[in-house]
């Protein structure tokens, strides 16, 4: 019997975005996907090991998943991500993430580094995925489109359980069967909050940087204890969001950012957050300018802002420090107003 080819797929960055997409299309070609450990101090340290110093911690941690599944594959999934929405890119560091992977210095499996780029002609997903069966040797074009479809289904269900609320990971579980049935949704973004009494703060940043409890320290759990109702921008249907894009007089050239920045917008025209949380990654350029954008908005609008930077050096209990501070200032805030 002839032996499974094995992909792996590193947990980091997109993964948390297109996840159910590379899985089921590569599994529907008859390849056996390895996903690398969940995050851990070790994969941060081999990572730091094998990449250039004035990465960010997300890219640091990625090259720690490659690490990671060396040995176990056959080939690893890092895709060139150039465009999602055929109009804004993804930042420097994804474009050239391959190039960085494949001359780390440590000796790794082929990688599939297919341009994953929707602008220009009409199709640009159908190339991607042919592209990424020939790879692995899938030249039946009736294969590929069979999996393709299955693989594009499967990502549309995914995305409407993060719009119900329901975490990525929590996502995976139902669209995987191990999770029988969706979590009840929490609460509906045009309406208050849920829970009467409960401080909502929306918790904005990159998915990589929001899902990973790693990189954040745990940020959406220390909320979620501390009695806060989080809201992030998965939670906002994509037609809602690009409104804002008229809003700005200039929008971001970076995908990830413009999500992030029309996220902030549109909560803040709904009046009804207590306050904004920004998760960014020291020495992430295109950061920069969204954090600063989202503190002005907030600032106009007089709600609360806390900006968080992580790096590898971020400490949990420094951070859990800050959140109840945060928190406790929403509290004080609020009751203030109730008294008056």
């Amino acid at each position: 019997m002839k032996r499974r080819i094995k992909v792996g797929i590193p947990r980091a960055l997109s993964y948390y975005t297109f996840y159910p997409l590379w899985r089921v299309f590569l599994e529907k070609l008859g390849v056996e996907v390895v996903v690398s450990k969940s995050p851990n101090r070790k994969i941060l340290e081999d990572g730091i090991k094998e990449t250039v110093n004035d990465a960010c911690i997300p890219i640091k941690v990625f090259q720690g998943h490659v690490m990671d599944l060396i040995g176990k594959v056959d080939y690893i999934f890092v895709p060139r991500m150039v465009s999602a929405d055929g109009n804004a890119t993804f930042c420097p560091k994804f474009l050239g993430l391959p190039d960085m992977v494949r001359y780390s210095g440590a000796i790794i499996p082929a990688l599939i580094d297919v341009r994953y780029n929707l602008k220009g002609l009409p199709g640009g997903l159908l190339r991607f995925f042919r592209s990424v069966a020939l790879a692995v040797g899938v030249k039946n074009p009736l294969i590929q489109a069979y999996a393709a479809l299955a693989a594009i289904i499967k990502q549309k269900k995914y995305q409407r359980l993060l719009l119900k609320g329901l975490k990525p990971v929590e996502a995976f579980e139902v669209i995987s069967g191990s999770r029988q049935a969706p979590l009840p949704a929490r609460g509906r973004l045009n309406q208050p909050s849920s829970r009467p009494g409960r401080a909502r703060v929306a918790l904005l940043g990159y998915p990589y940087a929001i899902y990973d409890p790693f990189i954040s320290a745990g940020v959406y759990e220390k909320l979620n204890k501390l009695g806060v109702e989080v809201v992030t921008y998965e939670q906002i249907p994509l037609r809602a969001m690009r409104r804002y894009a008229k809003v700005l007089p200039q929008n971001f050239f970076w995908y990830y950012s413009n999500q992030v920045c029309w996220a902030g917008l549109y909560l803040l025209d709904q009046k009804n957050i207590d306050g904004i949380i920004h998760v960014t990654a020291f020495g992430c350029g295109p950061d920069s300018m969204v954090d600063k954008t989202l503190e002005l908005e907030a600032k106009a609008a007089a709600v609360p802002f806390l900006s968080l930077t992580i790096d590898e050096h971020t400490g949990e209990g420094g951070v859990q420090t800050r959140l109840e501070a945060f928190v406790d200032m929403l509290w004080a805030k609020n009751n203030k107003f109730r008294a008056g």
